[in-house]
């Protein structure tokens, strides 16, 4: 298997359709279509941990392609270089708290047969004694609607059903992280 060529078929703002040539296993000539993002492929998602309550942050955001409110985790595109850095400046822009790198993962990918986008997700501690996590402010962009939720590990999945059954929809981040295939 070996790419040939790629084409563009659409750019816009933030994304791009490409057309992918390449040879198949038995030599033959395959396409295949992409979605490639025009500023950065590299994301992050944060899962994180407020200390010493041991409860998760989650994010409600409007999303626009599925015409609905989505429960993820905080995430953003990858600026530069530090994946930690970028982690932490997304977590204090979504939720308004300030944290601390604890671990990261590897770099995945969330859909590979789509998108072209790679994953890292990092684990932070967010201490609540700390003063600029006791009343945390969102940086949010004029477009963004975000609404912070906290929650024990205990209480979400009941959460969660809850809030599908009101038609918000549950991004897959958080149901892999928590629950798998239990």
């Amino acid at each position: 298997m070996k790419r040939i060529s790629e084409k563009t078929l659409y750019k816009g703002k933030w994304i791009q359709l490409q057309e992918i040539t390449y040879t198949g296993k038995n030599n033959e000539e395959l396409k295949w279509e992409r979605i490639k993002r025009t500023n950065t492929t590299n994301t992050v998602v944060i899962v994180g941990k407020l200390v010493p309550s041991n409860k998760y942050i989650f994010i409600k955001q409007y999303r626009a392609a599925i015409d609905k409110y989505v429960i993820g985790f905080p995430a953003g595109l990858v600026e530069g270089d530090n994946i930690g850095e970028n982690a932490l400046r997304e977590l204090e822009e979504e939720t308004g708290y300030k944290g601390e790198v604890k671990s990261m993962s590897p770099m995945l990918y969330s859909n590979p047969a789509l998108l072209t986008d790679k994953v890292t997700l990092a684990r932070v501690d967010i201490y609540e004694d700390l003063m600029e996590n006791q009343i945390p402010i969102q940086k949010l962009e004029p477009e963004e609607d975000i609404q912070v939720i906290a929650l024990h590990r205990e209480e979400l999945k009941d959460f969660l059903i809850k809030e599908q059954a009101r038609g918000t929809a549950i991004g897959m981040g958080v149901w892999y992280v928590f629950y798998g295939l239990s």
